[in-house]
């Protein structure tokens, strides 16, 4: 050893440096086996979510049929998250399931009770929409119509039997060909037409090169010659006239999120003033309005002539769900609603009350109630004197008035940790095991994101090292054998 008193000190420094990186390796080790072990502590007392009741404060009105979407990515199907229909009773006891193999289909989409109590079922497999048309009593298949459609969301029966589709993520050499149109099932021809691409600019939203333009998710008859669209991506929700091909009502703005972002499954309603009224599933907002228009006629509500825009007024909301993505008005004033992730259907009371709930694993996408007729309709909350803005609560809790203008909202980089949090919701359901909880999924993945992160560490420090033994390596292979 050098007698440099100089050198002593530093030796004795890299000691200490030594000993603290030594002490940070069994931190960063403990830590990281103590998310495990709480990870593996929680999946060993999971419950796995099952097809069941929830919260059932009174019996529904009649049976409620869930479409469940299921898990089936570049065609490789989970059988753990599988696609299926279920029909739940009114006291939440499973009365039938059908599976997707037993009519051929990957995923379940939107599910429409007749007029007869037949069901029409809207399904995708192979980058084909099969629309399936079953006994309401038996599952029978009746009928089922192939279109050649990637990934069609909602299909609407007619009254004249025709089929009102809309077709999304439809571009082709960066054209968007997204539309709605009226296929004639008699005659196997489109009868009408209309295409977003003639209404909108093409930048809306992320612009036609993105592949999934419009992301149209949902049409429905309102009245004749009416239909109502959601344009997901866009924001808006609109109503389209057939006979004049125009935008005659016009809901929300493209990256306007305070009204609207990234919708599902708009309902019409109206007060009994005749007043529009719109009821959606607000889903990237994690929340259920309503808007009333302030135009009301009580003898023409609806009709071609009607103005593309409102002065909209948000009269009621309960926020608190995880990316709703359907919500219909029952005759008794509560609403139903699709809690995507959180794997459930609940009926919630105007002040966010749950009544009544079913677990539906995994991810439903869309629940009827058919006993109330084709499409559930009840009071505005106009109309029942409701309005605020409430949280989704167990029942026998305090009803809950939100700010959202609250004080956490307006701290910096809240926009960024929002974004943050969304992005991990989205992504979440679709690498989670079915058979473990999302506590314990955040808590692998926290312990494997330390250690990759101590990993890069480790590496940084040892760069002298490395660079040493590769060229140790790269000398040896260069040596004359």
């Amino acid at each position: 050893m050098s007698d440099d008193p100089r050198g002593r000190p530093r030796e004795r420094f890299a000691d200490r440096l030594d000993g603290r990186w030594t002490a940070a390796r069994l931190a960063v080790l403990l830590l990281a086996m103590s998310l495990a072990g709480t990870g593996l502590a929680d999946t060993a007392v999971y419950d796995r979510p099952q097809v069941a009741p929830g919260t059932i404060e009174a019996p529904a009105a009649g049976e409620t049929v869930i479409s469940v979407q299921g898990d089936n990515i570049g065609g490789d199907v989970n059988p753990n998250k599988p696609a299926r229909l279920v029909g739940v009773g009114p006291r939440g006891e499973t009365n039938w399931q059908v599976a997707q193999s037993a009519l051929n289909v990957s995923w379940f989409y939107d599910v429409d009770p007749l007029p007869d109590g037949d069901l029409l079922v809207v399904g995708t497999v192979d980058r084909r929409t099969q629309v399936i048309r079953l006994d309401g009593d038996t599952r029978e298949v009746e009928w089922v119509e192939t279109l050649p459609l990637w990934d069609t969301h909602d299909v609407t029966l007619t009254a004249e039997g025709n089929l009102l589709v809309a077709n999304m993520r439809n571009t082709n050499n960066g054209t968007s060909d997204d539309r709605v149109f009226v296929y004639n099932r008699t005659t196997d021809e489109v009868a009408w037409e209309w295409t977003f691409r003639e209404h909108y600019p093409a930048d809306t939203d992320e612009g036609v090169s993105s592949g999934d333009w419009t992301h149209v998710n949902d049409v429905d008859v309102i009245a004749e010659d009416l239909y109502l669209l959601s344009p997901r991506n866009f924001d808006q929700v609109i109503v389209v006239n057939r006979s004049t091909d125009e935008i005659v009502m016009r809901f929300g703005a493209d990256g306007n999120h305070s009204v609207l972002d990234e919708q599902h499954n708009p309902s019409y309603l109206q007060t009994e003033a005749g007043a529009p009224a719109l009821l959606v599933a607000d889903s990237e907002n994690d929340r259920v309005v309503e808007y009333t228009c302030d135009r009301a006629d009580p003898d023409h509500p609806l009709d071609g002539d009607m103005e593309p825009n409102c002065d909209w007024e948000r009269t009621w909301s309960v926020g608190g769900f995880e990316w709703p993505r359907d919500a219909d008005r029952l005759p008794n004033g509560n609403t139903l609603v699709t809690d995507t992730i959180n794997h459930r259907v609940v009926e919630v009371t105007p002040r966010g009350e749950v009544v009544w709930e079913s677990h539906a694993p995994w991810l439903p996408y869309d629940a009827e109630r058919p006993v109330h007729g084709r499409e559930a309709g009840g009071p505005t909350m106009h109309d029942r004197n409701v309005s605020g803005t409430f949280a989704v609560h167990d029942a026998g809790a305090t009803p809950v008035d939100t700010d959202e203008e609250s004080v956490l909202a307006r701290l910096p980089g809240h926009g960024l940790v929002v974004a943050a949090g969304e992005t991990v919701q989205g992504v979440l359901p679709w690498l989670r095991p079915v058979w473990m909880p999302p506590s314990a999924f955040l808590l692998f993945a926290t312990a494997g994101l330390l250690v990759l992160c101590w990993g890069v560490v480790e590496v940084w420090l040892a760069r002298d090292w490395l660079r040493r033994r590769l060229a140790t390596l790269r000398g040896r292979d260069r040596a004359p054998e």
